[in-house]
């Protein structure tokens, strides 16, 4: 198979670890720290995990482990949206693996949870994960959405461990992955199955993390990645002068990929969804915002510029969040109704005639074509597919109606051109960064380090991430620790908190000092391509936001 050169150089890079994993792995010993508990909900996360809730929280020190050289057979399942860095969790994993016993196997099991449920697995050795080190992508044994929540599938997981000696699962996904991998830890040790399960956090979009998960793996790599392209973007607006480029970025629930790639980049205008939520932004506003942006610089001669969007803002701003829910539900209801509309424009004055005074006022000012998203095919659980929902194309089309608006009363005079994008999946399998090659290994080496040391519902955690890897800290934490109850499907569930933007955190408090100066005047940082070598505080610097955050504490 052909290569290209970066490649074949990838695949001999050799990621960092932290100093304690760097010993022998016979002489690392697990250490129980303090006893950990939920921040929210205690009383009621502790009767749901009796046996996983309460542990102490982990780290490593030197010192005889006799039985970490115990002969083991290990599964690992990749969750979720692929995210840079995943291949090297699973290379990690295996060469902990096969440094404490060359015996020990380790299986992947294939296309996500459903690979363990179906039996569907690889045996993973030194030849077939070569080519996968320190590479993008999810393709080494695939990955899925398939959600490990009952008891009849809990059974068949172990059924199929049981089944291939396997003692321990290693569950590579975001917050609901590891809420799954949570509640699997619980039943096996309710039941006694013997079977161990670590998590290792994944998430592009950011938002599982706390103190000992402090970024999810991926971030690095696609923010970089965005940035790049966003860098690239600000250097041609700059050039040609002419359009002002409105870009959605990955990020359903959270803000934090466009805070990092405004941090990065220093765009002309960065909106952040949890401080419209915070605000109560109405929609108008927002386009009022930007509306006056443009006109600043219009009357500096500078009728160009940048504009970053957060995937999910549109949940966010509280007039659009309850239209979507007024429409979730009237379409629960009325689907059959709904269907027989022959056109568009039909179910467009079906859903219109249907809505109360209020949700009727905000459906009129949305152009045609996002009307037509808000009522396209729902997702599995009934609700507006919201990353369909083009928000740059939206805020493009209501800043220029704004604009002209504006002209027609003598208060704006500039020119106002428009292009828009949308990046995502530019981002998801990106080689991974030098930070993300040895962040993700060693959550991997580290995971093995846990089910060494006979450990289960615990997540893999490497913290001390702004410093240089060999100062890192290996450890793990009860996954229990991050959770709270959430209203799902109409009841109480216990799930992983998501990490939302802080508004009073040291990052948000640096954009929001800068963005009047980079509003008016242009600003553009131009971070270019990904670095793999060459001076450290090039290839392997962290994010803007972990920088901010760490110098803060």
């Amino acid at each position: 198979m052909d290569i290209s050169p970066l490649q074949k150089l990838r695949y001999e890079y050799q990621p960092k670890l932290p100093s304690i994993l760097r010993e022998d792995i016979r002489t690392i010993l697990p250490i129980e720290g303090a006893e950990t508990s939920p921040a929210h909900d205690k009383e009621a996360i502790k009767a749901l995990f009796p046996n996983t809730c309460g542990l102490p929280a982990i780290s490593f020190a030197k010192g005889k482990n006799k039985k970490i050289s115990d002969r083991r057979n290990v599964g690992v399942i990749l969750s979720g949206g692929q995210a840079p860095g995943g291949h090297n969790v699973i290379s990690g994993l295996f060469d902990a693996l096969k440094a404490a016993n060359p015996g020990n196997q380790l299986l992947g099991f294939k296309g996500g949870p459903s690979g363990i449920l179906e039996d569907s697995y690889i045996l993973i050795d030194k030849e077939f994960l070569a080519p996968f080190r320190n590479t993008g992508g999810f393709d080494i044994i695939g990955s899925g959405r398939t959600k490990l929540e009952t008891e009849e599938q809990f059974e068949i997981c172990a059924k199929v461990c049981k089944q291939h000696d396997v003692s321990a699962l290693v569950i590579i996904g975001g917050d609901d992955s590891n809420t799954n991998a949570a509640v699997l830890a619980e039943y096996f040790k309710q039941h006694d199955h013997g079977i161990q399960v670590i998590g290792c956090p994944k998430t592009i979009d950011g938002d599982l993390k706390n103190e000992s998960i402090e970024i999810s793996f991926g971030f690095d790599t696609a923010t970089k990645t965005y940035s790049e392209l966003i860098g690239n973007i600000e250097r041609d607006a700059n050039s040609a002068k002419k359009y002002w480029h409105f870009i959605k970025l990955m990020g359903r629930s959270a803000s934090h990929i466009a805070l990092e790639c405004a941090l990065e980049t220093q765009p002309n205008i960065c909106l952040i969804s949890e401080e419209v939520e915070a605000n109560k932004q109405s929609l108008t506003s927002i386009v009022n915002y930007i509306a006056d942006a443009v006109a600043a610089r219009a009357e500096d001669g500078n009728n160009f510029g940048v504009v970053l969007i957060p995937e999910g803002l549109v949940e966010f701003i509280p007039e659009i969040k309850y239209l979507i829910e007024e429409i979730n539900n009237l379409l629960a209801k009325d689907i059959v109704a709904f269907s027989a509309c022959n056109d568009s424009s039909e179910r467009i004055t079906f859903v219109s005639e249907r809505l109360s005074q209020a949700s009727r006022n905000v459906f009129s000012i949305l152009p045609s074509d996002i009307k037509k998203q808000l009522l396209m095919d729902r997702d599995p659980h009934g609700n507006v597919q919201v990353s369909r929902i083009e928000t740059d194309k939206l805020l493009a089309s209501m800043v220029d109606a704004r604009l002209k608006k504006m002209k027609s009363e003598g208060t704006y005079s500039g020119k106002f051109s428009t292009m828009t994008h949308f990046f995502g999946y530019e981002g998801r399998c990106a080689f991974p960064t030098n930070f993300d090659a040895d962040y993700c290994y060693s959550l991997g080496y580290n995971a093995f380090m846990l089910i060494g040391g006979d450990l289960t519902g615990y997540i893999s955690s490497v913290t001390n991430l702004s410093l240089p890897a060999d100062k890192w800290q290996a450890g793990g934490i009860p996954i229990t620790m991050m959770m709270n109850l959430e209203q799902r499907h109409g009841s109480m569930k216990p799930v992983i908190k998501k990490a939302l933007v802080e508004l009073d955190g040291a990052p948000f408090k640096y954009f929001a000092e800068h963005r009047q100066k980079w509003a008016r005047e242009t600003c553009f940082v131009y971070p270019g391509a990904v670095q793999y070598f060459g001076p450290t505080q090039v290839c392997d610097q962290t994010t803007r936001t972990l920088a901010l955050e760490q110098a803060a504490k």
